[in-house]
């Protein structure tokens, strides 16, 4: 398979590669992190913690030109708080698509607030911004969030930086079945092999940021990651007629 001739295309842009990194692990949020996903992973969108903009860990002075930013409402609780911080990161040049977070939950495991994460994406989508909400992979919700006008659904797999891979395996499936956006997992996506099982399952990308940021060898496993989602997509391309 050719990838470039498989685009993923969201909202008014197309990429190539469906690997997308993120940037819950700041402190190692590193010039050669992100030099590593770009090089060897294929690496195209990169999203961004508004509340860490001015802060010394910011990857914004890594990231180069060409590389589309994905800023996130990452510390958000609410909706006003999340609408407040995308209007901040528009403000400062980052332009208009926007990751949601938003979680109230003060326990162990930082589930998204399903009800302000649909608020908000409605708020943004109607002021033009191209959302990508962040939510737990229940298809009501999903409903919820494409009638908001959500351009790309991002489910958790599992709990952020768990590394347990598809623990809601079965739930994001039925999105895939149900719902006729691109569904990009993110969270709970520690090793290759598992980024892979969700490309198979009709996952249209992947977002992870520990698996390479706590790797040995950045390179080999940005490769690695590149290898397994193409394998993946190959193998859900390969008997798409089911």
């Amino acid at each position: 398979m050719d990838r470039l001739q498989d685009e993923l295309v969201i909202g008014d842009a197309s990429f190539s590669s469906r690997f997308f990194l993120g940037s819950g692990k700041t402190s190692r949020y590193t010039k050669a992190l992100i030099d590593s996903a770009i090089e060897y992973a294929g690496t195209e969108m990169i999203s961004v913690a508004i509340r860490m903009l001015d802060s010394e860990n910011s990857p914004l002075s890594m990231i180069p030109e060409g590389i589309r930013l994905l800023p996130n409402t990452l510390g958000a609780k609410t909706a006003e708080d999340a609408v407040a911080m995308a209007h901040i990161a528009r403000d400062r040049g980052l332009g208009n698509w926007i990751k949601i977070e938003i979680m109230d939950d003060t326990g162990r495991y930082f589930l998204p607030f399903a009800a302000a994460t649909v608020e908000a994406t409605k708020i943004l989508a109607g002021e033009g911004y191209t959302v990508l909400p962040y939510f737990y992979p229940e298809l009501k919700t999903a409903r919820q969030l494409v009638a908001a006008g959500a351009a790309a659904l991002m489910p958790l797999a599992s709990p952020s930086g768990s590394s347990k891979g598809l623990q809601t395996r079965d739930f994001i499936k039925d999105l895939i079945q149900e719902v006729q956006l691109p569904i990009i997992v993110d969270a709970g996506i520690g090793h290759p092999s598992q980024a892979c099982e969700a490309m198979e399952l009709g996952c249209a990308g992947i977002m992870a940021n520990t698996a390479l940021a706590t790797a040995d060898d950045l390179g080999l496993m940005a490769r690695a990651f590149r290898m397994a989602i193409d394998a993946g997509r190959a193998g859900y391309l390969s008997r798409k007629h089911d």
